[in-house]
């Protein structure tokens, strides 16, 4: 490993993968599993915090995302693959820093209140809801990362475990590392209704689906609202399409035909936009050609060898931990 970097990062299991993953995470995985020791886990206790009445999909859908990490390259070979809730210790670790974390840092955090406003209808006023940051730094600890991998919507959440680390070091001594944020290339990726990708706004654009259909929403994705019509010239940085999209696939030549046409209005939306699709649709190609050739035993094949790799890990640092607070 170049440079000695624990690299921990999870994502919750809501089934299949979209570019918005892929583009905020799982590229940066990638990159990272060839220098670094890195441990990647399905974040199925987390799955919970807000959809704790409605369990019944998380296996079928842990399933869904470790069969698509697998096709897209990440490697269980060079990388930790385990489940949360596999690994005893996290819910260990999580109670001693729900010890020592003021109420008031959790509530502060954006994300809390931005997805109680956003997911309407559930009963999100819950400890697990309000102090889930407190268990993702457990997650990030318990393996002394020293870098975590996040989009910006996550940057406050490593930067509470930051805190945590030190208010714990202070109280018990120096045992974790305070963990830097590592940006991705692509911190936010909009989805097709401008807002950000997500399954729960149903604006997401699938790793494995089929190409029509990825081609049929990329091509109904909303632009710049002042493009009304074909002869309306637009702005390209005011296009949701044009900043997710386009930046992250085109080539600079592409790019300055686009924003030449999108200002002067002589080529229209669909037009620019076909120029992005093709770029999307070779580079998920060869993962949906992997993807069809994966079976289940796959993932849970390495999921069953990474827990074990997790647990002796975990194991050894709740020793210290136990020793530090003097429940050992």
């Amino acid at each position: 490993m170049s440079d000695g970097r624990v690299i921990v990062s999870g994502a919750r299991p809501t089934g299949r993968l979209h570019l918005g993953n892929y583009q905020g995470a799982l590229k940066n995985w990638l990159r990272l599993q060839s220098s670094d020791r890195c441990f990647f886990f399905v974040a199925d206790w987390h799955a919970l915090t807000t959809d704790y009445a409605e369990p019944r999909m998380v296996r079928e859908n842990t399933l869904e995302m470790v069969l698509d990490w697998l096709a897209l390259g990440i490697d269980p070979e060079r990388s930790v693959l385990f489940q949360q809730s596999a690994v005893q210790e996290h819910a260990e670790l999580f109670l001693v820093l729900a010890m020592l974390t003021p109420v008031p840092w959790l509530e502060r955090n954006p994300t809390y209140k931005e997805q109680r406003d956003a997911l309407e209808g559930r009963d999100l006023s819950t400890l697990g809801f309000l102090g889930y940051p407190v268990l993702q730094a457990a997650d990030v600890l318990m393996y002394k990362a020293t870098a975590v991998p996040v989009g910006i919507d996550q940057a406050p959440h490593i930067e509470l475990a930051r805190e945590i680390a030190r208010r714990f070091n202070a109280l018990f001594g120096p045992i974790f590392p305070e963990p830097q944020t590592l940006m991705t290339e692509v911190p936010k990726m909009a989805g097709t209704d401008g807002r950000k990708m997500s399954k729960s706004y149903g604006n997401a654009v699938y790793l494995t689906e089929d190409p029509a259909e990825i081609d049929r929403k990329l091509s109904r994705m909303v632009t710049d609202p002042r493009r009304a019509r074909r002869t309306d010239a637009g702005e390209p940085a005011d296009c949701p399409a044009y900043v997710s999209f386009h930046r992250t696939y085109c080539t600079p030549e592409e790019l300055a035909w686009q924003e030449a046409g999108c200002r002067t209005a002589s080529i229209g939306c669909l037009e620019c936009k076909k120029v992005m699709i093709k770029h999307v649709l070779r580079e998920l190609e060869p993962v949906r050609e992997r993807r069809a050739r994966l079976r289940p035993d796959d993932a849970w094949g390495a999921l069953e060898a990474g827990n074990e790799r997790a647990r002796a890990i975990a194991r050894a640092t709740m020793a210290e931990v136990r020793a530090a607070v003097g429940v050992a």
